[in-house]
């Protein structure tokens, strides 16, 4: 097995497509070719995690935060990203990161976050958008179900909920086989009439290299038409931030000490108690001010995030309270996901859980 196999099954479950544009995640450090060890889960890649994979021989690391995040302009072990970087280089183990690829998932951050709280009902709070695309293509009356079906088996006509979408269309096309053709039907120099369907499914972008694939392979006909379009519908399954509701109401206080107690946190900073009880929750796992205003005009009772700064603390107006429970705290849940994940799909190699706590935060 190889470190890109390993790739291949992240990536299957958490595609980088989502991940937004400012972050770094994928391969960051390594030979996706190098013959495969075993795998660390990490939070953070950090110099003493390195070091954890070189003591129990593990060439991947699979961290949530990129360990590279802006540029690197030297190599000379003066800070400790360019110690981990050169330490993974020297020693062959390749560094992965996800972060906020997962993020974006339905499933991911917050949606693991949401499920230990037991939200119910969840809703991603800010749906994506330029993530769904449509296929229009055309084929003959008698080959459209082979077809259509061969475009389902690929991911295409999935929608929320629903399956094997898709809308049809009878209607006559025509071509003129010219010289060089070889064509399905008609002949070379002749227009012919031909009762085809016209087929038009949505799939997630990332599946569009596999969907094209797909058409080719199965459509009779030599030149295939089809039409790709980006759709600006809001994907409901991908975005960051997760909104649900608690199965009954409770005070603000109660649900304060339920978080405090579930999540074992040391600390909650939160925004003045409005004395009002707590039914919908809004959860962005890791730095969230950006969509406080998003958790209120969704009708959050409270929003679980971090990083939250001084000001940011008004900007509730009284109508939500905020809950900053720290960075590392509301993304706690991670790395047992990934290892989870790739535990299920890698029998026959060491999957490890870092031992190391890479929370740079104490409290006193």
């Amino acid at each position: 097995m190889l470190i890109k196999n390993v790739i291949d099954i992240i990536e299957a479950q958490i595609p980088l497509q989502y991940a937004e544009d400012f972050d770094n995640v994928g391969l960051l450090v390594g030979n996706p070719d190098m013959p495969l060890k075993g795998v660390l889960i990490t939070h953070d890649t950090l110099e003493a995690v390195v070091d954890e994979a070189i003591a129990k021989g593990l060439n991947l690391i699979v961290s949530f935060h990129p360990i590279i995040f802006s540029g690197l302009k030297s190599l000379t072990g003066q800070n400790y990203v360019e110690r981990v970087v050169m330490k993974a280089v020297k020693n062959d183990i390749a560094i992965y990161a996800v972060h906020t690829a997962l993020d974006n998932q339905y499933f991911g951050v917050s949606g693991i976050l949401a499920n230990h709280l037991g939200l119910q009902n969840q809703q991603v709070l800010i749906p994506q958008t330029d993530t769904l695309r449509q296929l229009v293509t055309y084929a003959p009356v008698a080959d459209a179900e082979k077809v259509r079906q061969a475009l389902f088996d690929a991911g295409a006509g999935k929608i929320g909920n629903y399956e094997e979408c898709s809308f049809n269309v009878a209607g006559t096309g025509t071509f003129k086989p010219v010289g060089g053709a070889q064509p399905y039907v008609g002949e070379v120099g002749k227009r012919h009439h031909e009762k085809e369907e016209r087929i038009s499914v949505i799939f997630s972008k990332h599946l569009q290299s596999k969907v094209l694939k797909a058409l080719f392979e199965s459509h009779p006909y030599e030149e295939v038409a089809y039409e790709v379009l980006t759709l600006l519908n809001k994907n409901q399954e991908i975005g960051l931030g997760i909104i649900g509701e608690l199965e009954q109401s409770v005070s603000e206080s109660g649900y304060l000490q339920f978080l405090k107690d579930t999540l074992q946190l040391s600390c909650i900073r939160h925004s003045a108690l409005r004395g009002k009880p707590v039914k919908k929750v809004a959860i962005l796992g890791g730095s969230g001010s950006f969509a406080i205003d998003a958790a209120k005009r969704a009708g959050a009772d409270v929003y679980i995030t971090a990083d939250l700064k001084y000001h940011d603390f008004y900007q509730g107006d009284r109508l939500m309270l905020l809950a900053d429970i720290g960075h590392f705290e509301s993304e706690q849940f991670t790395k047992l996901f990934l290892f989870e994940l790739l535990t299920k799909k890698i029998r026959n190699f060491a999957v490890a859980l870092s031992e190391i706590n890479t929370n740079p935060i104490n409290y006193f």
